[in-house]
């Protein structure tokens, strides 16, 4: 894989089969189960009241979705085979009756966050639009970091869920209650306190601090420092021409800092006082896209869709490992299927070469899930910890 160009590493998934494959997909390894457990939480009212929406193919397009139980999710995801779902808010009534209910409004949704890569077509130079590789993915492992820490520390918040889009960014599922019941405003306001990037494309200073930095953007630098010379010196080539004196971009940098601190030493007036950390924010802190998270009608991908035009799944991610998380080895669903036939395979030749054939041991053998016949268990194991966590909170 390290060999692998960009092209290589984003066009590998042959999306012709796509089609073919995702009914088999639904059928053996989607996890309703663990999906019910979650969006129920403690009120059976919530999940029945809660909004899907489907993407079919050729982009015909399903909204207010909703089901009884997992049984009945279960049965349409399969007979429908949605390209994507979504899911958005738990609403004042079943969504699916909102055209003939009175006042049909939302009430609650998780606190979510979206970081796309796109947004760092203007920073980073390895990669533009809906592509990525190993030399930019780091970007998303600095706003996962600094916005893990900011919600547990800063908010208090417990219950994160971090899910990788499939294809080009991150997704942040904030599950507590306090989180779930938040006002528009107050979400706007979560929002704006995340937000230090600000202005549109023709706006080239985007980051102002103030003198005295608030404690949470002293974390953030912290953050930003540990990984700045490997992401934008190293890997994003960031000083590559200029500076004809000096060799490498580590060299350009260490002299951009120095007249930096000449310059506070001599008091120059009409200089920020955070010019480097600015320069470092506007770099590599966490680009929000705001509507996502501000409003309650929104929709987000759910975890576990499979993205059609990369055939990868939207799996969690453990904060524990983010710093070795790797997008290009996220299963595909055709590797997914591919190993559930051969553990199969594997297994129906196991007993056939095995010397007894009793019928009472071999019903007697526990049933395998198919996830665990494949690599997507560890994503499975990941999400069921976290169901587990917020079930028992």
């Amino acid at each position: 894989m390290e060999n692998m160009d960009t092209d290589d590493m984003n066009n590998s998934f042959d999306s012709s089969v796509f089609p073919d494959l995702l009914p088999l997909y639904y059928r053996r390894l989607f996890p309703f189960a663990l999906y019910h457990k979650w969006l129920r939480y403690d009120d059976d009212k919530l999940f029945v009241n809660k909004e899907f929406s489907f993407t079919l193919k050729d982009d015909v397009y399903i909204r207010y979705q909703s089901f009884r139980d997992e049984e009945e999710l279960r049965k349409e995801v399969i007979q429908k085979c949605p390209y994507k779902i979504d899911i958005g808010a738990v609403y004042s009534c079943r969504p699916s009756d909102q055209r003939t209910a009175s006042n049909f409004q939302p009430l609650e949704k998780e606190l979510v966050f979206d970081i796309d890569m796109t947004d760092y077509d203007e920073v980073r130079t390895c990669c533009s639009g809906a592509d990525i590789c190993k030399k930019c993915w780091p970007f998303m492992t600095v706003a996962l970091k600094i916005l893990d820490r900011a919600l547990r520390e800063d908010f208090g918040f417990k219950h994160l869920l971090w899910v990788y889009s499939g294809r080009r960014g991150i997704h942040c599922w904030v599950c507590d209650k306090q989180a779930r019941e938040l006002s528009p405003a107050a979400r706007s306001a979560i929002v704006e306190y995340l937000s230090v990037v600000k202005g549109g494309e023709y706006k080239s200073k985007k980051v102002h601090l103030p003198e005295t930095l608030h404690p949470s953007l002293k974390q953030a630098d912290k953050i930003i420092s540990k990984y700045f010379d490997d992401l934008m010196l190293i890997k994003q080539e960031l000083l590559k021409s200029g500076f004809a004196k000096c060799t490498t971009s580590q060299e350009k940098w260490a002299t951009l800092v120095s007249v930096d601190d000449k310059a506070m030493a001599k008091g120059v007036k009409n200089r920020s006082k955070h010019f480097v950390t600015e320069v470092q924010f506007q770099l590599c802190y966490p680009r929000l896209d705001i509507n996502v998270t501000k409003g309650l009608n929104h929709l987000l991908k759910a975890p576990f869709c499979v993205h059609p035009k990369t055939g990868r799944v939207c799996v969690p991610i453990d904060i524990k490992t983010v710093d070795s998380f790797d997008p290009f080895t996220v299963p595909t669903i055709s590797s997914l299927c591919k190993e559930i036939d051969e553990y199969d395979a594997s297994l129906k030749e196991a007993n056939k070469n095995e010397e007894t054939t009793d019928e009472d041991q071999v019903s007697a053998t526990p049933k395998i899930e198919d996830f665990n016949k494949t690599s997507l268990r560890t994503s499975i194991e990941t999400f069921r910890k976290f169901v587990k966590n917020l079930n028992c909170s």
